[in-house]
């Protein structure tokens, strides 16, 4: 699924050929995706203006000139590309990308510098979704949203506030996208071994008995932002089904403990190995050397 930096990597690679765009006509080949498509979607786009291309936690905002905005969340297999020309800072996309079986949307964009071309959202697994919203507030995906991690709201004292008394494992709690916005379990892993913490403590042992983040806390919201920011720096992760248009997002190849089970531990001076463990379902990489309780 992709995670924060994998989005913003779409996001940067839309905004120069969207934004300024007038959507002449928008065509839907099927009427769902993992929901169905939002009642006037076509009628609430066709003539309208794209002004600005964001990004929420995992999801793309795109609004449009009339005050709508559209939310896409990209599942499993969902991207987004131009038939025309390839994109600065490619998205990841499924690897039979230009298969047009799973082109299931297609608009038809005239922008005032690049002139006429067709943005397409194709998804072969179909896991992705479209929304459509006035504000913010109407979206229940974007309500109860935690702060961005790389945003001036995102601190450790933040996460001492939420994790006080939060017997959850630390891993589970980052997952809580109430606490954090947009991280998953790559960035998770890879920022809790930054910090040299056990993915397996509890959220509330990083807290101080005043309610002020100990230092594995603060070191833990830096390496957040650290793993994030180089991430996106060279658009994001390429996972199974992932590629982008012109090869691939390269941080997978920087990771430290990551689907890296059995490989030395990369910390200087670290004997430790990679080992990986189950939680809540989901793999778990860590170091049991250089990773601690606080």
């Amino acid at each position: 699924m992709p995670e924060l930096p994998e989005v913003e990597t779409v996001r940067r690679g839309l905004a120069p050929w969207l934004e300024g765009a007038t959507i002449e006509s928008v065509r839907l080949n099927r009427q769902d995706l993992r929901f169905p498509f939002p009642k006037g979607l076509v009628a609430a786009l066709e003539g309208q203006v794209v002004t600005h291309v964001g990004r929420r936690a995992k999801y793309l905002l795109m609004s449009v000139s009339d005050g709508h905005t559209i939310l896409s969340h990209l599942g499993m297999t969902g991207s987004w590309r131009f038939a025309e020309h390839p994109i600065d800072k490619p998205p990841r996309y499924y690897e039979p990308g230009t298969d047009a079986k799973h082109d299931h949307m297609v608009w038809t964009l005239l922008h005032p510098q690049h002139g006429r071309s067709h943005l397409i959202y194709a998804d072969p697994r179909r896991f992705g979704f479209i929304d459509l919203y006035d504000h913010a507030q109407q979206s229940p995906f974007l309500v109860g949203l935690g702060p961005e991690p790389l945003g001036n709201d995102f601190s450790a004292q933040g996460m001492a506030v939420a994790f006080r008394g939060k017997k959850a494992p630390i891993k589970a709690a980052l997952l809580d996208q109430r606490v954090v916005a947009g991280l998953g379990n790559i960035y998770v892993a890879e920022a809790l071994h930054r910090a040299h913490i056990l993915p397996t403590v509890e959220a509330r042992s990083l807290v101080r008995a005043d309610g002020g983040p100990k230092k594995a806390l603060d070191a833990l919201a830096a390496a957040v932002r650290e793993v994030l920011i180089a991430a996106i720096e060279v658009g994001g992760s390429t996972i199974r089904d992932f590629r982008s248009v012109e090869g691939a997002g390269y941080f997978q190849h920087n990771f430290a403990v990551y689907d890296r089970e059995g490989d030395p531990c990369p910390t200087p001076g670290c004997k430790g190995v990679v080992k990986r463990i189950v939680q809540s379902g989901r793999s778990t990489f860590f170091c049991p050397v250089c990773q601690k309780a606080p």
